[in-house]
């Protein structure tokens, strides 16, 4: 008889709790990992597997277990979580003992306490892909769970795609608050310029232009140190 669903509505309770101004990608992941433990009836340990191009790496875990079972597929190039990360789809291992696919990490696994295991692909940005790794101590405990677990695998890649949203936008509004700094202090170098030199705006960025490129250093640092010696009344 299949085994009942906890209440869905709690685990994205908890997943809606995120604050994004207040954490960072990390923390989002091993609240994924966590609530997925958590919420999934017959789970043992989860993890989270990230793809870039051909590296591979965990980028979250509830215990040492799910770990360890990850490398072992990112050392022979091949396992349930790489096939579930690059295809999207759901990769289950109903038993280990009878994983013919898979056997010698299937038996490793297995030594290691692991008897099904269940991968689900997460996705993520264009040039990365990612799966959520769920293992189990039992033999077929995760076999009517693959439904309810992409449910929630896609409720956890809303996540991560706010956490990436806010972080992308919090980047481009500091850069353009530093571009506006950075404005507003060649500005006022410029206009220094132009009451000593007597020139044009043109002139005055041209001036600024040679002393960064003579001096090898940033635009807005001569602006800055030029802006910083005439406040300071020194010529």
């Amino acid at each position: 008889m299949p085994q009942a669903h906890p209440d869905l509505a709690a685990a994205l309770i908890r997943l809606g709790r995120i604050k994004y101004d207040e954490v960072d990608l990390d923390v989002v992941l091993s609240t994924i990992a966590q609530v997925t433990r958590d919420t999934i009836p017959g789970a043992g340990e989860v993890s989270v597997t990230l793809v870039r191009g051909a590296e591979a790496h965990t980028a979250a875990y509830t215990g040492e277990l799910a770990l360890r079972l990850d490398e072992w597929q990112y050392e022979q190039g091949r396992g349930p979580c790489l096939d579930a990360a690059t295809t999207g789809a759901a990769t289950l291992v109903p038993d280990m003992s009878a994983e013919s696919r898979r056997p010698e990490w299937a038996c490793r696994a297995r030594q290691a306490g692991a008897a099904s295991s269940l991968s689900i692909g997460l996705p993520l940005q264009e040039a990365m892909v990612g799966a959520l790794n769920i293992y189990a101590a039992a033999p077929r405990a995760l076999d009517e769970q693959v439904e309810f677990a992409q449910t929630l695998a896609g409720y956890a890649a809303i996540a991560l795609a706010n956490v990436h949203l806010y972080e992308s936008t919090a980047i481009l509004a500091r850069q353009m608050q530093e571009a506006l700094q950075s404005r507003a202090v060649i500005e006022q170098a410029k206009g220094i310029i132009m009451g000593q030199r007597r020139c044009s705006a043109e002139e005055a960025f041209a001036i600024l232009a040679r002393v960064s490129q003579d001096s090898n250093r940033k635009l807005r640092d001569v602006a800055e140190s030029l802006v910083a010696r005439a406040v300071n009344g020194r010529d």
